[in-house]
C-alpha cells in the first residue's frame, strides 16, 4: 500500500493533475491497484459538462498511465527523480459507463510486456466493481534531463 506522500515520490505530477489518491496492492513486475476519489470540487468539472459534470474519459486515460507509471518505477527500481514515462500509445480504449462526482475509481493494471525502456498494460477502470473504462498502454522511460534538441525547436520548461 502507498499513501498520496509515497506516491508523490514516484510521480511528477501534482495539483490538479494527480489524478490517483492511494495504491492499495503493488506487485512489481506484475500489478497494480490504486484508487481515484472523484468529487465535485475537481477543476475539469467546471467545464465538463456545466449541470452535468462527468469525469473525461481522457483523463480516466491519464490516472490508468500515473497509477502504471508506478507499477513501473516500482518494477525498474530507477529513482523517480531522475526518470520519467511518456505514453507511446493507446489502443483498444472502451468507454463503459460515466464517472461521476462522488465515485471511487478502482485501477487495476497489469504489466503485459516489459522490453528495455518499452512498456505497455493493460488497464481497466471500475466504479462499485462495474466495469467503467479500459484501455492498452504503452510507454516509455525516459531521463528527466532535457534531451538535446536542434536549434529552433521550442522547449516549454516548468514543473509537470
Amino acid at each position: 500500500m502507498m499513501d498520496i506522500r509515497q506516491i508523490q515520490e514516484m510521480l511528477p505530477h501534482r495539483y490538479p493533475f494527480l489524478l490517483v489518491d492511494k495504491i492499495l496492492e503493488i506487485e512489481p513486475g506484475k500489478r497494480v491497484v490504486g484508487l481515484k476519489n472523484v468529487t465535485i470540487n475537481e477543476a475539469f468539472f467546471q467545464g465538463h459538462f456545466p449541470g452535468q459534470p462527468i469525469m473525461p474519459g481522457v483523463l480516466v486515460i491519464e490516472a490508468m498511465a500515473q497509477i502504471g507509471g508506478v507499477l513501473l518505477m516500482r518494477t525498474l527500481n530507477v529513482n523517480a527523480e531522475k526518470k520519467l514515462l511518456y505514453f507511446t500509445g493507446i489502443d483498444r480504449a472502451r468507454f463503459r459507463k460515466p464517472v461521476l462526482p462522488g465515485d471511487q475509481v478502482k485501477f487495476e493494471i497489469e504489466l503485459l510486456q516489459l522490453r528495455s525502456r518499452n512498456c505497455r498494460m493493460q488497464a481497466m477502470a471500475f466504479v462499485e466493481d462495474k466495469l467503467v473504462a479500459e484501455a492498452e498502454l504503452s510507454c516509455i522511460v525516459v531521463d528527466r534531463e532535457l534531451p538535446n534538441l536542434p536549434p529552433g525547436v521550442p522547449v516549454v520548461k516548468g514543473e509537470a
